[in-house]
């Protein structure tokens, strides 16, 4: 008789932990882009607040991967799209980490006379920031549905769910 794994190992928190600001970093290009349409500081504020936010998560969403990286390479088809995934991964937290740069650089007033272009380089760096997201989202899906990425295969008889 096959024994259920804890559900707490090691690859299990990267999808706990991504979800959460990939989901918050999208919000924030959303609320920016608000803004800029409807004029109202409220949303600037917001989506620039989500965007410190969700790089705070992509950054523990970078390293919960590379916890889950060791264990799922070994398991998978195809290491070159978790390879790409990963890379994207990086290239995404940097992205968004840049533009929480810049918002902290406008918050401060280091550059007050280029205020319009450092907003502008915020939104264009969200843009790209979220462009690549979703891409790395598609290579995320791609490792756990095509290729069962941390992914637990029970038993044909399903006998370890029987008590």
């Amino acid at each position: 008789m096959n024994e259920l794994p804890d559900f707490w190992r090691t690859e299990i928190w990267h999808p706990l932990t991504v979800h959460f600001p990939l989901a918050i970093l999208l919000l924030a290009t959303i609320i920016i882009l608000a803004g800029i349409f409807i004029k109202k500081k409220f949303f600037t504020e917001t989506g620039y607040l989500l965007l410190f936010i969700g790089s705070i998560g992509a950054w523990i969403a970078i390293y919960t991967g590379n916890l889950a990286d060791g264990i799922v390479s070994r398991q998978i088809c195809d290491p070159t799209v978790l390879k790409n995934h990963e890379q994207n991964a990086y290239l995404v937290t940097w992205i968004f980490s840049g533009a929480s740069l810049f918002v902290a650089i406008d918050y401060l007033g280091i550059l007050k006379k280029l205020k319009k272009i450092t907003s502008i380089v915020i939104l264009l760096l969200a843009l790209a920031g979220s462009g690549f997201l979703v891409y790395t989202g598609h290579l995320g899906a791609e490792l756990v549905y095509q290729q069962a990425a941390g992914v637990y295969h029970p038993s044909e008889d399903c006998n370890e769910f029987l008590n």
